[in-house]
C-alpha cells in the first residue's frame, strides 16, 4: 500500500479530468459566503517536479497536462484548470515544469473562513506534505489512513465541504473498502460534495465497486469517465474516472463538454467517454 507515489503520474489524463472537475467543485462551493471545508483521504506530496526522475521516467504528464499547454478557447473547465496550472508555473516563463496535487490547487481556492484536512499515510509524501503547509493554519495535514480518517471527520462542523477520495487502488481489497467508507462517511455527511476517482484496470473490478454505490440508496450519483483504450488486459490503465456524488449545478454539463474536447486530443480511436447520471434524485 505504501509502494505507490504519485510523482510517476503527476499530470496524466487521469489527473486532467480529476482537478479540472474538482477545481469546478471548488468554485460551486464559493457561491455562497459560507465555510466549507475540503478533507482528502489520499493527498500526496503537495506539488511535483515534472523535471525530476519520477515524472520523466514515465512521462505520463506529456500525455496529460502538456496536451494542453499551448490550446487556447478551451471549454471553461479546462481553461480554468490549465490557468490553474500556469499559475504555479509562473516564474517559469511559460515552461511546463510543476504541476500542482489536489491539495494545491485548493490552496489557490481557499478563502479566510475555508479550510483544508488532508491525509497522507506514505511516509515520505507526508513529510512533503507537512513543509508545504507548514505556516498554514487553515490546514490540517494528518499521517494516518484516510479512510479512517474520513469518518472521524465527518460531519464537519462547517456542514459543507468537498471530500475527495482517490485512494492507490494496490490493494484488491481497496475497491471494497473505498465503497463502503464512502456510503458510511455520506450517511453521517449526506449534503457534502463527494468526489471518488477510480481506475480501470480490470473492468468487473471497478464495477463491482460502482454498483455497491448505485445500489446504496444514494441519490445524485454521477459517472465521468474517460477511456484512452477499449477495455483489455494489456495496457494497464485503460480509463479514469470520477464517481460524484451531489455534485455541484451543470458539473455534468461542463464534463461533457471537456471530455468532448479531450477525447480526440488524449484518446485513441478505440477510447471513450462517459457522463452519465447512474442515480437521479
Amino acid at each position: 500500500m505504501l509502494s505507490y507515489r504519485h510523482g510517476y503520474h503527476a499530470g496524466n489524463y487521469a489527473d486532467v479530468l480529476k482537478h479540472s472537475m474538482l477545481i469546478q467543485a471548488l468554485k460551486a462551493m464559493q457561491k455562497k459566503e459560507k465555510p466549507y471545508v475540503y478533507i482528502d483521504t489520499h493527498a500526496g506530496a503537495g506539488a511535483y517536479s515534472l523535471t525530476d526522475e519520477f515524472s520523466q521516467k514515465t512521462g505520463e504528464y506529456l500525455e496529460g497536462v502538456a496536451k494542453l499547454w499551448e490550446h487556447e478557447n478551451l471549454p471553461v473547465a479546462l481553461a480554468d484548470y490549465v490557468e490553474a496550472v500556469r499559475h504555479f508555473n509562473a516564474e517559469y516563463d511559460g515552461e511546463l515544469r510543476v504541476y500542482p496535487g489536489s491539495p494545491a490547487f485548493v490552496d489557490v481556492e481557499l478563502r479566510p473562513q475555508d479550510r483544508m484536512v488532508l491525509h497522507e499515510l506514505h511516509t515520505t509524501d507526508h513529510e512533503l506534505l507537512e513543509s508545504y503547509f507548514i505556516q498554514d493554519k487553515q490546514v490540517k495535514v494528518i499521517n494516518n489512513d484516510g479512510l479512517a480518517g474520513l469518518i472521524a471527520a465527518v460531519p464537519p462542523l462547517e456542514r459543507r465541504g468537498v471530500i475527495l477520495i482517490d485512494p492507490s487502488y494496490e490493494i484488491k481489497t481497496d475497491y471494497n473498502d473505498v465503497a463502503h467508507t464512502l456510503i458510511k462517511a455520506h450517511k453521517r455527511f449526506a449534503t457534502g460534495i463527494f468526489m471518488l476517482w477510480y481506475p480501470v484496470v480490470k473492468r468487473e473490478q471497478t464495477e463491482a465497486m460502482l454498483t455497491l454505490l448505485k445500489n446504496s440508496g444514494i441519490k445524485k450519483q454521477l459517472r465521468i469517465e474517460q477511456a484512452i483504450h477499449a477495455d483489455n488486459d494489456e495496457f494497464g490503465m485503460t480509463a479514469a474516472g470520477l464517481w460524484v456524488i451531489n455534485p455541484p449545478w451543470q458539473m455534468d454539463v461542463m464534463a461533457k463538454e471537456a471530455l468532448e474536447y479531450l477525447a480526440p486530443l488524449l484518446g485513441h480511436a478505440d477510447g471513450h467517454t462517459t457522463v452519465k447520471w447512474e442515480v437521479g434524485e
